[in-house]
């Protein structure tokens, strides 16, 4: 808003230069860039993103069953738990023997990651396995394909914002260093008789 208050008072004063005036409206051209391109970006970039992120929490859907895994013995704290929502706290989870039924209708024996509670023998607890039978992390829940997609669409529209800047900047030097070259040639030219007007020499 200044910049365009600036533009309105320079119209017609006759000391500003072409450079003021470019310089001017550039301003107003990235300040347009950015109201307009910024919202723009961010639902482009989200609106993808969640596209991508369903797409591939359905794929894992159809390539993931769940199915009743018995404990048969403890076999003591996890050294990793990948889950990233039961991660903060894989002191609470054990990991265990246990059977359970592949999609195929084979039995699997293996050691896995139990819920808090479920590690004594007998212990029935759902797990996720793939279409072989091996253990497999839940798919992607829908509402957290639109959690990321809302951080993309953000991510996005700061990196927008951060290019229209730097190119406003960098724009704006160069204009600076040009002006400055104008006034040293002007300077040059009339540098000389500074002062002499009147004297007779």
């Amino acid at each position: 808003m200044r910049t365009i208050t600036g533009l309105w008072r320079w119209r017609r004063n006759p000391l500003h230069r072409r450079t003021d005036r470019v310089e001017a409206w550039f301003a107003v051209l990235c300040g347009v860039l950015l109201l307009a391109g910024g919202p723009w970006v961010a639902l482009t970039a989200g609106s993808a993103t969640e596209r991508s992120l369903l797409a591939t929490a359905a794929a894992e859907r159809s390539q993931r069953e769940q199915t009743v895994a018995t404990v048969r013995r403890p076999l003591g704290q996890p050294a990793h738990d990948a889950d990233p929502e039961t991660a903060q706290a894989p002191h609470t989870r054990t990991r265990v023997l246990a059977r359970w039924t592949a999609p195929d209708g084979t039995v699997r024996t293996g050691g896995i990651v139990a819920p808090p509670g479920s590690d004594a023998p007998g212990d029935r607890f759902r797990i996720w396995t793939d279409l072989r039978g091996a253990p497999a992390q839940p798919p992607m829940p829908p509402m957290m394909a639109r959690t990321h997609a809302w951080l993309a669409g953000i991510g996005a529209a700061t990196a927008w914002g951060v290019l229209v800047e730097g190119v406003r900047r960098a724009v704006r030097w160069r204009i600076i260093r040009f002006r400055y070259a104008c006034w040293d040639r002007e300077w040059e030219r009339v540098g000389p008789d500074w002062g002499r007007t009147g004297t007779g020499s």
